[in-house]
């Protein structure tokens, strides 16, 4: 019998652009994840990485496979906005290896990263995803999200307008 690999969450390394860019890229061709056409070289990757503010969580879902780890998504998060007002609501981003998708990868990544928006002290998690996107609508749902409303006509991908569900999730502790 075959035993099921222990998926685990850490930061981002810079090592780590190589298979970021990979699953981007993934989900950059499905054309249901992202309103992203151009496809990541894992030296964009690597230097989005270095970019990135230490306040803003990026994780990696990694499996030990023959000894060797190995990256099977990512999750990010970036300010909503540069208003100080909303200093505690990130948006986030969640990508899973295609070889991956419905073996549990997505959940346990997702809520990593909200246990580490929890410690980096905001009270807000969102982002928007594709009303056809059942799988990521679902994810959502199962770690807590709401779905909060629905942007029209949001922008373009291959020249055709898309709409956005907005989803959104409260961190209880940081609303104090």
């Amino acid at each position: 019998m075959k035993s099921v690999a222990q998926i685990r969450i850490r930061p981002a390394r810079p090592n780590d652009a190589a298979a970021i860019a990979e699953i981007y890229n993934q989900g950059i061709r499905t054309r249901i994840a992202t309103f992203e056409t151009e496809e990541r070289t894992p030296e964009e990757r690597r230097a989005w990485l270095a970019s990135r503010s230490a306040r803003y969580p990026i994780l990696v879902a990694t499996m030990v496979d023959d000894g060797k780890e190995r990256v099977v998504g990512w999750a990010s998060t970036s300010a909503y906005s540069s208003r100080a007002c909303y200093a505690g609501v990130a948006e986030f981003s969640i990508y899973i290896h295609e070889a991956q998708r419905g073996k549990g990868v997505g959940i346990v990544l997702l809520n990593g990263l909200i246990d580490a928006a929890e410690e980096a002290g905001f009270w807000k998690l969102l982002s928007r995803v594709f009303p056809e996107n059942a799988a990521s609508r679902a994810l959502c749902k199962k770690a807590g999200f709401r779905e909060a409303g629905i942007h029209e006509k949001h922008a373009k991908l291959d020249g055709v307008w898309k709409d956005n569900v907005i989803v959104e999730r409260l961190i209880p502790a940081n609303l104090r």
